[in-house]
């Protein structure tokens, strides 16, 4: 497949998508493709067109995930707050949740962790803060 073919089925997945994550029955999708680019399907779309219905999509309240990134939601990103919190109430390096997270998962840095294995990171925080407390 060239390049172009490739950008064009990654941007038409991406609409389906952020229609079905944003609850839009039919309907409401084909009202949405005509009213932003005059079409009645996402494959009569040209690239200005998917360009436009995906900015469109965005601004409504569309969140695209993006592969390769650590976060993987606002579940993590609390749990990830409590371990910096952690660390930095005990003293304690970044490099130290490193250290637990390839002891005790496998896994080369904290920030990789699943948000189970965050869960349980904590834990294991907690009873190293309790442990060193008496």
């Amino acid at each position: 497949m060239s390049t172009a073919a490739d950008a064009r089925r990654r941007e038409l997945a991406q609409i389906h998508l952020a229609a079905k994550q944003l609850g839009m029955d039919d309907d409401n999708y084909r009202a949405m493709l005509w009213s932003v680019a005059r079409v009645r399907s996402a494959k009569d779309l040209d690239a200005g067109g998917r360009r436009a219905v995906i900015d469109h999509l965005k601004a409504v309240g569309f969140r695209p995930r993006r592969k390769g990134r650590t976060s993987v939601g606002e579940n993590k990103q609390q749990l990830a707050a409590k371990v910096r919190a952690q660390l930095q109430a005990a003293g304690k390096p970044e490099g130290y949740a490193d250290g637990m997270a390839r002891k005790m998962f496998e896994v080369e840095r904290w920030e990789w962790c699943s948000p189970d294995q965050l869960r349980r990171l904590i834990a294991a925080l907690n009873y190293q803060a309790r442990r060193e407390a008496r």
